[in-house]
């Protein structure tokens, strides 16, 4: 079967590991046509717009992506490339597992969450405003029609998945309206789903409880804004951003990405570590019906991961992109 995707190399530290990526995909012996497009600073640059025409009208029409990480500017600059996206596709539930990889070095061990954010609402409207100078207002979005949307995928998904229970991650002690929504949609939808366990936590005892024992949670419901916080919070449980990876998801089109940065202080010295991409990867290829492929990358990377003789410097090694995933594939061809 050829699958036709859109590829979003991405920038800083993008194009470095995603072209070893793209190999890793064909030596498991899976039939893509990529469709290679700019976002970001480089699109700016080139096309005069972050989001080229050509680049979403590829996405559109493709219905799935993988791209790599992009710079989003601090302060100042243009809107975040990767909140437009999901905002532009309604891709409304960001779905990132957290679980240790062998080999990898981390603060524990037998972590296995489900990170669950809503990501088209929220502080994250980008509703922003001057009210007089000095003084800066955002506006935080919260609807009935998606926070009970995003609670009904968090369920669907436990319940497909065999998880055993969600918790939904609040403020809504402070913010009794939108928060308070939020956690009543979820309620209302947990109660339709009598055999997953359900609970809520306020979102500074939810990091209290990750960082005391992360074993002790399953499924992760929030909101945007936590959701962002959380997911980067829990990465770091399992080694850091470097290992995980995330897919963006609507009813009709799926974004898949590594969840770190561009790292432009380590472009071009050939030492990123791919793995997150390589993981974002394995996600897209099993929703595409392409289970034993990503199974069986799966396999080499954790096989290689165990070994330890071929892993770049973030994990303790020497070796470049490249040997790390030249290793990778020799695994895939055994």
């Amino acid at each position: 079967m050829k699958h036709r995707i859109t590829l979003i190399p991405g920038d800083g530290i993008g194009p470095e590991v995603t072209r070893p990526t793209l190999k890793i995909i064909k030596a498991a012996g899976v039939n893509v046509e990529w469709e290679t497009h700019l976002a970001g600073a480089g699109a700016l640059k080139k096309h005069g717009t972050t989001l080229p025409r050509l680049l979403l009208d590829s996405f559109a029409k493709n219905k799935i992506a993988l791209k790599g990480p992009v710079t989003t500017p601090v302060g100042e600059g243009f809107a975040s490339v990767n909140v437009e996206l999901r905002q532009s596709f309604n891709l409304y539930a960001n779905l990132r597992p957290i679980k240790n990889l062998p080999g990898v070095p981390a603060r524990y061990q037998n972590v296995d969450l489900i990170v669950v954010r809503e990501n088209t609402e929220g502080l994250y409207s980008g509703i922003e405003h001057e009210v007089v100078p000095g003084v800066m207002e955002s506006l935080k979005i919260i609807t009935e029609k998606a926070s009970t949307r995003i609670a009904k995928f968090a369920f669907n998904y436990a319940r497909a998945n065999g998880r055993k229970k969600v918790a939904a991650i609040h403020k809504a002690n402070i913010m009794k309206l939108t928060d308070g929504l939020f956690l009543q949609c979820a309620r209302n939808v947990a109660a339709k789903y009598p055999k997953i366990g359900f609970g809520d936590l306020i979102v500074d005892n939810a990091c209290l409880q990750l960082v005391l024992d992360p074993t002790r949670l399953d499924v992760l419901l929030l909101e945007n804004l936590y959701g962002d916080i959380v997911s980067d919070l829990a990465a770091g449980l399992v080694g850091g951003l470097g290992v995980v990876a995330g897919a963006n998801l609507g009813d009709t089109h799926a974004l898949f990405e590594p969840v770190h940065g561009s790292a432009p202080d380590i472009k071009g010295k050939k030492i990123a570590n791919p793995t997150a991409m390589i993981l974002a990867a394995v996600m897209m290829l099993d929703h595409v019906g392409e289970r034993r492929a990503a199974k069986r990358i799966f396999a080499a990377l954790e096989t290689v991961l165990l070994k330890g003789e071929r892993l770049t410097p973030d994990l303790n090694g020497r070796s470049s992109t490249k040997q790390f995933a030249d290793t990778i594939i020799r695994e895939i061809e055994r």
